[in-house]
């Protein structure tokens, strides 16, 4: 059946239960991904660059091929950091949102905090998602209707209350910029990790208390992380804690703040207190 029949019909949200399959077959694409890039040695690969000094390297692109081969079907659109931005996606209701490769620069640099990160989008909303770090071997996997699990094993949120002694997850390049300087006299404890999506994984699973990050990100950043972070009873807004949208026209976000339950209202606050932050 041609492709424009499903562009333009209202085919509606799938139903809840039909989401098992889409867990499955993101569970299948990280599977496959993964294997597609283990023959690339992490520190010891050839790098380009692309314009903006951003990173690419053979194993990105390899991984998005796989992806694309094992995601995408008949009447789902997809929008990837390594594919020209096709804006007939714009058309669908259902789009797969994917980064091959989250972290390049930590990849190249041989360290372990990089992930292949894939999200499935319903009418602008995360709906689904997985998030794969092969370095370390964890797969983070979930759906609004099924919960989060790590590996297998069920995992949530945290249940912090309180910003003081909390857990915030930094972004390492900030970190190194000095960004988060003004932030050493906090009461919270800050740990610097790479990738914004394996970030985003880790306080769905519980393994951190808050993140966020005050320059721009690209959907593909943190589409599956705020899947992940939403179906573990978790928070994720925009800087001006609008609900995030995804497959829009134009893909760059703001800023994020993500967290569990109990503390957006203490992180906002937080945040809004910080000099050249816009308030709402």
């Amino acid at each position: 059946m041609a492709r424009d029949y499903f562009k333009f019909q209202n085919i509606g949200p799938m139903k809840p239960d039909s989401y098992k399959d889409i867990v499955g077959r993101i569970k299948n694409a990280l599977e496959a991904a993964r294997a597609s890039i283990s023959s690339f040695v992490p520190g010891a690969i050839t790098v380009e660059f692309k314009v903006g000094d951003d990173p690419i390297t053979e194993a990105d692109r390899t991984a998005n091929r796989v992806l694309r081969e094992a995601l995408q079907r008949e009447g789902e659109g997809w929008l990837s950091e390594e594919t020209f931005d096709d804006a007939t996606r714009l058309d669908y209701q259902r789009v797969w949102i994917v980064d091959p490769l989250d972290g390049t620069r930590e990849f190249v640099a041989g360290a372990t905090e990089w992930c292949i990160s894939v999200c499935y989008v319903e009418n602008e909303k995360a709906i689904a998602g997985g998030i794969c770090n092969p370095a370390t071997g964890e797969v983070f996997l979930g759906a609004l209707d099924q919960g989060v699990t790590l590996n297998g094993e069920p995992v949530c949120v945290s249940k912090c209350r309180r910003l003081s002694g909390a857990v915030v997850l930094a972004s390492r390049s900030e970190v190194q910029r000095g960004e988060w300087d003004r932030f050493k006299q906090a009461s919270f404890v800050t740990r610097p990790t790479g990738s914004v999506a394996y970030k985003l994984a880790r306080i769905a699973a519980g393994l951190g208390d808050a993140t966020w990050t005050l320059t721009p990100k690209n959907e593909w950043d943190i589409a599956a992380g705020v899947a992940l972070i939403e179906s573990a009873g978790g928070l994720a807004r925009n800087l001006d804690n609008s609900a995030i949208r995804f497959n829009q026209e134009c893909p760059r976000l703001p800023g994020i703040v993500a967290c569990g339950p109990h503390l957006m209202e203490e992180v906002r606050r937080f945040i809004r207190g910080l000099e050249g932050v816009q308030r709402k």
